[in-house]
């Protein structure tokens, strides 16, 4: 059979074409934008991607930059360093006002223009600057894309035409010593990675990046690491679409991003990278249509962030003692799905059970997805103790989801 998800896209973009709205107008070639495209994308955390309507229409990433670059920066410098010279706060303002905190004089966060601006100073090794630092910007966004990403050099330079703002907001926090480099050299860097061209399958695949704790679905390369993964959905989720966010995120509830070519990128942790793509932007910004594909496929499919199925009362598919064909007995419980905090403590409570009799115990891993740090954690613990109180335990773990990665230590013997 065809899967129907592609015609489910299809019909969504068709419940969706009544428009509003302007195409940007203060960048020439942004101004030019056929304002009737549309198109949809959604990649899952195994690699696949669907797609419907103008999919493989180039358009500039743009201000959908600004969440990779963050993680560029903080997987270069660390979160500490980052956080030192970029807040997280939302601003409550447009993406191009003076945001900075009142105090520290740290912009308020690195999706608005003038953080930005100053993140991207952040990414590579201290004392990379100008073309080698957007030339690994440009590697870093194109791993998260999962092919090679190239500049619009048409766009860079018509935006460059019509930089004033970004460039007085360069002067503002290179008059703070925010940064130390030439603003012009920077907002040139800047605007170049905001001009690096994708289509909607690019956006989703990035997203499911993110929403994959930083490994590229597609390509299976880890790009960065889970903490600065998460990291980045957090801002997203609370700034990612400017003054319009808190509605987003109370209607929609995915970690997004946008940008003035008409670009939405939205990544549920866990679930799904989503892209979509229509010129025509509202008055904070955002893509008209796009913002309203994004809350059909949210209220149809159930992706809202606060709304998630609790994974961990399932956890435990089977449970019992079970006979072997030489008359032994062992107690048996088989797992499935991911194992977080919930599932573990889940499992806990079933070993709990467990008497003092000395019985066996196996326990079967091999229908489960995904253990985190603390689900994992929490499993060798249980089986710690149980082997404590006399219990031989066997763990069933085809896929090593007990091994420790940090230090390359196995859990319990197989």
């Amino acid at each position: 059979m065809r899967t129907p998800v592609p015609d489910y896209l299809q019909e969504v973009l068709g419940g969706c074409t009544a428009d509003g709205g302007a195409v940007a107008d203060d960048v020439p070639e942004l101004a030019a934008a056929d304002p009737d495209r549309l198109a949809v994308a959604l990649t899952t955390l195994d690699g696949v991607t669907y797609s419907a309507g103008d999919d493989d229409v180039l358009f500039t990433v743009q201000s959908i930059s600004k969440p990779f670059a963050y993680a560029l920066a903080l997987q270069d410098r660390g979160l500490a360093a980052v956080l030192e010279v970029v807040g997280t706060e939302p601003s409550g303002d447009a993406f191009n006002e003076i945001s900075l905190e009142p105090g520290t004089g740290r912009p308020r966060n690195p999706m608005i223009n003038i953080g930005a601006i100053t993140t991207h100073s952040l990414v590579g090794e201290p004392g990379l600057a100008g073309a080698a630092r957007s030339e690994r910007l440009r590697r870093g966004l194109s791993a998260f894309a999962g092919r090679e990403l190239v500049v619009d050099e048409a766009v860079l330079e018509s935006e460059m035409g019509t930089a004033h703002r970004n460039l007085a907001l360069a002067h503002m926090v290179r008059s703070r010593g925010t940064v130390t480099e030439d603003p012009t050299v920077l907002v040139r860097e800047y605007t170049r990675q905001c001009a690096l061209l994708v289509d909607v399958r690019d956006l989703a695949v990035m997203a499911a990046t993110l929403a994959h704790h930083g490994v590229n679905p597609v390509t299976g390369e880890r790009v960065v690491g889970a903490r600065v993964a998460r990291q980045v959905l957090s801002v997203m989720a609370t700034c990612g679409m400017y003054d319009a966010a808190g509605d987003w995120l109370s209607v929609v509830g995915i970690p997004a991003k946008s940008g003035v070519a008409g670009g939405i990128l939205g990544a549920l942790p866990g679930e799904v990278g989503i892209g979509t793509f229509s010129p025509r932007l509202d008055r904070f910004g955002n893509s008209t249509r796009g913002v309203r594909v994004c809350e059909r496929l949210s209220e149809d499919m159930g992706l809202h962030l606060m709304g998630m199925a609790p994974a961990g009362l399932a956890v435990v598919r089977e449970v019992g003692l079970v006979h072997d064909d030489g008359g032994g007995t062992a107690w048996r419980a088989v797992l499935q799905g991911p194992v977080t905090f919930s599932g573990g403590e889940r499992v806990l409570r079933e070993l709990a059970r467990i008497g003092a009799d000395g019985v066996d115990v196996v326990l079967d891993l091999t229908r489960v997805s995904q253990v985190d740090d603390v689900g994992r954690r929490m499993l060798l613990e249980g089986v710690r103790r149980l082997g404590l109180d006399g219990h031989a335990v066997s763990v069933v773990d085809p896929e090593l989801m007990l091994v420790v990665e940090d230090v390359g230590t196995p859990g319990p013997a197989r």
